[in-house]
């Protein structure tokens, strides 16, 4: 029977972890880490997402606060805004909501935010600590929440150091996602590789896998037929379908239904990578934060936590 994981249910957990923390730590030092959401342009699913940071923030006890920009915004304006954010000490975690404009360069604006502040775990220095890992990341590193709550959500399957050893396919290649996720499990020691869209014979490469992580962004490309018996598979893909009569809905990259009694474990669309992807964007404010505090000598206690 296959299991079909309660990202919901796991993030709620890590989440209330996550506001016992803050409680402490605010009554240990008076600081309460703060996190900023700049959005640029008037896209609703956009605004929508970042409102949702935002009060996921709030339950938690993190100050979240959320900074908006017309979509004609140029690149400098936003960059010398992002540097204010960074001079600004009661500022722990700075988030651009992407995408941008084509007006301003992603890259810019990334590589603008202070490595220490960027709670998307997106800047090279924070990038490259990631790929250079010979171990579970240590606690000031702040990596890319997708993946993050990718791994969490694997641990939570096969257990701690459950994926040593295991051989894992991270179907997908972008910087946000895919090559993250690889890092990752290279560094709990998994076997693992990386195919995409583009791979030849891509249903073999699934077939061998006992770990798959699918994040190319296209509905149901893999199908249960790929999937190994007893295979894990996280579902990063959110694709919306729309059908004959006008209504739409979201499917992952995998096709869900011919999966179902075929693999040990699978992630639902939604409900499954998704709640798990803020859950770790929290916990990586709160990280900052810590940092930042110990290395003014101030709160340097960090808690008894997974290494993930």
């Amino acid at each position: 029977m296959t299991r079909v994981i309660d990202g919901r249910a796991i993030a709620a957990t890590l989440r209330a972890r996550i506001a016992a923390e803050v409680a402490d730590l605010v009554a240990e030092t008076g600081v309460r880490p703060r996190l900023h959401v700049l959005l640029v342009g008037e896209d609703p699913a956009s605004l929508a997402y970042v409102r949702t940071k935002e009060k996921m923030a709030r339950e938690v006890g993190i100050d979240g606060r959320l900074e908006r920009f017309p979509g004609t915004i140029g690149e400098a304006r936003l960059v010398a805004r992002i540097a204010e954010l960074n001079a600004d000490p009661a500022v722990h975690g700075i988030l651009v909501q992407l995408p941008l404009p084509p007006q301003v360069r992603t890259s810019a604006v990334l590589e603008a935010i202070a490595p220490g502040k960027d709670v998307d775990g997106f800047h090279p220095l924070n990038a490259g600590r990631l790929a250079t890992l010979s171990g579970p990341p240590p606690e000031d590193l702040l990596v890319p929440c997708t993946p993050r709550g990718c791994l969490l959500l694997l641990e939570e399957v096969l257990g701690r150091g459950g994926l040593c050893g295991k051989r894992a396919l991270v179907l997908g290649r972008s910087t946000i996602v895919g090559r993250p996720m690889a890092a990752l499990l290279l560094a709990h020691d998994a076997t693992v590789t990386i195919a995409h869209s583009k791979s030849r014979e891509l249903a073999e490469e699934c077939r061998r896998a006992e770990i798959l992580v699918a994040a190319v962004g296209r509905p149901g490309l893999v199908r249960g037929a790929w999937l190994s018996a007893g295979a894990v598979v996280v579902d990063v893909g959110i694709n919306r379908i729309r059908a004959a009569d006008g209504t739409s809905r979201l499917v992952g990259d995998v096709a869900f239904a011919e999966a179902l009694g075929r693999v040990a474990a699978i992630t639902p669309v939604p409900g499954g990578v998704g709640p798990m992807t803020v859950a770790c964007l929290l916990d990586n404010t709160l990280r900052a934060c810590r940092a930042r505090l110990a290395a003014e000598g101030r709160g340097s206690r960090w808690p008894r936590r997974s290494s993930s």
